[in-house]
């Protein structure tokens, strides 16, 4: 019986392995604007919960379930990840790690002390909220991304308009040259729109509301308003330009003076050992060989 059970364990660490591994090479792609598909990435350890979300396919499909998955589809639509994960299934991903990793600490805790069930349940609180941290850090790379080229990618079709260009063919020819990044691909977005058939304010305020940027909706609230008052499109952006430019200056000083502070805990826990015990160590090897 025990060589039963020791088989079937390594049968079973064996397919988890092969599962994970075989998960972790699977590309996932996004479609863009233009036809094109844009790689993105979910974590294995997500991905490796998703097929069990689909076992019980009406829960949390009931209008009391939408104010919890709403704010999550903003979020993924905010991240750049429509089409691969929607709220419910995060939701899911949350409640299948939790129980996932419950089980596993209630078999490995079994009559060991406070400590390690303690470890158990900081690791069953963990699994629950990753698939939540994640996401919310998925939303804030892209934020950065597109708030790290929005002053630049400004300056550039305030000199396409000032030159002559309408707004169309200079935003035509910012993404043209503009490498592929998360500010191109919603300028994408916002271009195909206007070519389907939407007007320039109904495309420019989906773009507002789908990256959900606060730099990013000054901006457009301010062309939207310029496109209502018929006011010069140039001197608007050369003045949304420079705002972004400084506040890009004040969040550098800001980063900048919040240094020292955020290198006090290293110091402290991991410099001033390491120099005690490079210092200090071979004279207390040497106290210890002669017997004090």
């Amino acid at each position: 019986m025990p060589q039963i059970i020791i088989i079937l364990t390594g049968i079973s660490i064996f397919g988890l392995v092969y599962y994970f591994s075989w998960l972790s090479q699977q590309a996932q792609y996004v479609m863009l604007a233009d036809g094109r598909r844009q790689e993105r990435s979910i974590p294995v350890l997500i991905r490796a919960v998703l097929p069990l979300t689909g076992m019980f396919p009406k829960l949390l499909t009931g209008p009391g379930a939408r104010k919890f998955c709403e704010p999550l589809e903003r979020r993924i639509v905010s991240a750049g990840l429509s089409g691969l994960i929607s709220g419910r299934e995060i939701l899911l991903s949350q409640a299948w790690l939790g129980l996932l990793s419950l089980g596993f600490g209630v078999v490995a805790g079994r009559g060991h002390g406070f400590f390690l069930n303690s470890v158990m349940v900081i690791l069953v609180l963990c699994m629950f909220f990753y698939p939540d941290i994640w996401l919310r850090g998925a939303m804030a790379q892209r934020h950065r991304i597109i708030q790290r080229g929005l002053p630049f990618t400004l300056d550039l079709l305030t000199l396409c308009v000032e030159a002559g260009l309408d707004f169309m063919s200079a935003f035509s020819r910012i993404i043209e040259r503009r490498t592929l990044d998360a500010l191109s691909e919603e300028m994408l977005q916002v271009f195909h729109g206007i070519k389907l058939g939407r007007t320039r304010r109904q495309a420019l305020k989906e773009m507002r509301d789908r990256v959900n940027l606060g730099d990013l909706t000054v901006v457009i609230n301010a062309l939207i308003q310029a496109d209502e008052l018929g006011v010069s499109l140039g001197a608007i952006l050369r003045i949304q330009s420079d705002q972004l430019r400084t506040k890009r200056f004040q969040r550098a000083e800001t980063l900048a003076n919040q240094a020292p502070t955020k290198l006090l805990f290293p110091l402290i826990f991991c410099i001033f050992p390491a120099v005690f015990i490079i210092l200090l160590g071979p004279v207390i090897v040497q106290m210890f060989q002669r017997g004090f």
